[in-house]
């Protein structure tokens, strides 16, 4: 018997034992040569911390608000396509693991359950991704249900005006239909878009995609509610830069006007701890999450969520931190740092 995962990295070693070879790989695999899906991971390993000791941290307060909701802490499940096939509850099983960790899902636009299945699993705060298409009917539809549903926002994936070139599904022949189906449909307009969106819901709404300062403040100008710093989990465009080297760009250009998520390479409470230091709200998990979801269904998801929150926990404590709004720039150092104090 497989032993018992002790953190987020072993559950993916999990579902590869489980899992068919083209939908573990579908799951795990980013453009091209993949370099960007490394980076994303490894340029948190080039962060270190500046701890504070003498801080009374016997109690840990890690909950924090996101558009006003509560939640238990700074960790979010990320938009991933087809939980289905990972586990035969696919985002059903997803959602109720949010709920229980009381924390909240961004829904796939590409999700095997419906918007409806997922809103009556179980009573969370939701919010529903979103890539609009040229025929712009199609996608009011799925917002005006998903606002009936119970979602709270909308997240406007602005990052594929085409899909990315995933090698490793053109070689197992896992170019899935639906995502097929894709291809020349999806609007280009991604600001035009946010203005029509706010003609066809109430929903707040939060651009995800964005990697640049320029980006950040035309988002900023056409009204978004929020934005998410992420490069697709490295699967769009191969040599982007990994999220967590330019999330402080985007924070700088947003200063403070709309809360700012972040997106790719999470695997350790760590992790989480940085992307809060640099500037971030809360962070989304993407991948963990389906490896969770593939190696012990809702359950699994559940230890993931929970683990990066008793590291986040311990990350805290050793830092001198004993809430969220106590974690500040200087508790971390970039390379960008290290290199300055060498000159």
């Amino acid at each position: 018997m497989a032993a018992e995962p002790v953190n987020v990295n072993d559950f993916q070693v999990l579902a590869k034992q489980v899992l068919p070879k083209m939908y573990y790989d579908f799951y795990a695999g980013g453009a091209e040569d993949e370099h960007t899906l490394r980076e994303n991971i490894e340029a948190f390993h080039r962060i270190t911390f500046r701890p504070r000791v003498l801080v009374d941290v016997s109690r840990i307060d890690m909950s924090t608000n996101v558009l006003g909701y509560k939640i238990s802490a700074p960790i979010m499940i990320a938009p991933t396509a087809l939980h289905k096939l990972a586990h035969p509850e696919g985002e059903v099983a997803t959602a109720r693991a949010a709920a229980s960790c009381n924390t909240i899902m961004i829904l796939s636009y590409t999700s095997t359950c419906t918007v409806e299945e997922v809103a009556a699993s179980c009573n969370a705060i939701r919010f529903f991704q979103l890539y609009v298409y040229k025929r712009r009917d199609i996608s009011a539809q799925l917002v005006q249900r998903a606002e009936r549903n119970g979602y709270k926002a909308i997240v406007l994936t602005g990052d594929v005006p085409r899909l990315g070139r995933r090698e490793a599904d053109i070689k197992n022949k896992m170019v899935a239909p639906q995502l097929k189906n894709f291809e020349g449909l999806l609007s280009t307009e991604v600001v035009s878009d946010i203005g029509w969106l706010r003609s066809v819901t109430k929903l707040p709404i939060l651009i995800k995609g964005i990697l640049t300062h320029e980006d950040a403040i035309k988002a900023v100008e056409v009204g978004v509610d929020g934005i998410v710093v992420s490069n697709h989990g490295a699967r769009q465009l191969d040599h982007s830069p990994a999220t967590i080297s330019v999330l402080e760009e985007v924070v700088h250009a947003v200063a403070g006007k709309v809360p700012v998520l972040f997106d790719g390479g999470v695997r350790r409470g760590t992790d989480v701890f940085k992307a809060l230091a640099l500037g971030a709200q809360a962070v989304l998990v993407g991948r963990p999450v389906v490896f969770g979801l593939a190696a012990k269904g809702e359950h699994g998801v559940r230890q993931v969520v929970t683990m990066l929150k008793d590291e986040l926990e311990l990350t805290m404590a050793l830092s001198g931190c004993p809430s969220v709004k106590d974690i500040t720039r200087s508790h971390v150092r970039t390379e960008l740092e290290k290199l300055k104090s060498m000159l």
